[in-house]
């Protein structure tokens, strides 16, 4: 049977396919020309994402071995999990990663709850006043460029023993000053209120573009139908903030086991009374390190880190498919 036949008004199955799969590579290949500008334009992002994302995963080889300088990577001695038993061995094991869950979890939920409210007040000073509503966004944007040097200025000129503001402000209401380097147990709360004051006003811009983002027509209809402002907000605002809330915790969630070292070394002053409450997995590290350089141990510690925080995502975006399929990540 020649292939006119085949082509005919009675095709095979095996044809019918042949002619279905050219007909695709025509439209891909067409689809192909059309974006090779965009494509071009996607390359150097792509490269960037190589060279500091996946290349240097390579280095992930250290946390199995006893790394010598001198002997190089390759041909340092293989310990197996060894890096691993000894971070994870140690009596201050349970506290660091306590401290680190704890204190990431406290800082997730706090930036989230305080940035919402901020960005629904602003939504509703910018309706009265623009130049207004700007200033408010800039003033709180601001704190967002410090770096946690200066910030630790700040907290030791509010918290300092002798000459503190707070210990001024307490023994001018008759209350005796506190120690507050030496008291692990108030410094949860001390560097939760730094982080928001730090965060919190990023994010709110990031859910006021969001709130912006939402059709207006709804919240016209609302007011027909006499719904108040606080309604509004519970039915329309956030349940369409959803998705955005969703994605931001679930990118927090996965840098739950990371602690940001400048908060918990700088502004603690790396006070050793203060280590039971702010000791966390960073911190703990970094000092080995700079104690017995041991740079097999930091690596397990990073590796740890990852692969916990890889798997933390994948297990939240599966409960949030589980319940909202449309807000999850992937």
């Amino acid at each position: 049977m020649n292939i006119p036949s085949l082509l005919g008004a009675k095709r095979s199955p095996v044809v019918s396919a042949i002619v279905l799969q050219r007909e695709r590579w025509r439209l891909a290949n067409a689809n192909t020309k059309r974006d090779v500008a965009l494509l071009m334009m996607m390359l150097p992002g792509l490269l960037v994402l190589f060279v500091f994302a996946y290349l240097p995963m390579f280095g992930i080889i250290i946390a199995f071995k006893d790394y010598r300088a001198y002997q190089g990577v390759l041909g340092s001695q293989w310990v197996g999990l060894k890096n691993f038993q000894y971070l994870f061995g140690t009596d201050d094991a349970r506290r660091i990663v306590v401290n680190t869950l704890a204190m990431n979890a406290l800082f997730i939920v706090s930036v989230l709850v305080v940035a919402l409210a901020i960005a629904l007040l602003l939504k509703e000073v910018q309706g009265s006043s623009r130049w207004l509503s700007k200033f408010y966004q800039s003033t709180l944007f601001f704190p967002y460029l410090f770096s946690y040097v200066i910030i630790n200025y700040f907290v030791f000129a509010l918290l300092n023993t002798s000459n503190g503001f707070v210990n001024h402000t307490l023994e001018a209401v008759g209350v005796h000053p506190v120690n507050w380097y030496q008291s692990a147990q108030s410094w949860p709360v001390i560097l939760t209120l730094v982080t928001v004051w730090k965060n919190a006003g990023f994010w709110s811009i990031v859910y006021l573009a969001g709130i912006i983002a939402i059709n207006p027509e709804y919240y016209e209809a609302a007011t027909i139908d006499g719904a108040s402002r606080w309604r509004q907000m519970w039915r329309i605002t956030l349940p369409l903030l959803k998705p955005l809330i969703v994605i931001n915790l679930l990118l927090s969630i996965g840098r739950i086991f990371y602690a940001d070292f400048g908060l918990f070394y700088q502004v603690t002053r790396n006070a050793p009374e203060l280590y039971p409450t702010t000791d966390v997995i960073d911190t703990y590290v970094y000092r080995t390190l700079t104690t017995i350089g041991d740079v097999g141990m930091a690596s397990a510690a990073g590796t740890f880190q990852a692969v916990v925080g890889f798997f933390l995502v994948l297990l939240s975006n599966w409960l949030v498919r589980r319940t909202e399929p449309q807000s999850a990540i992937f």
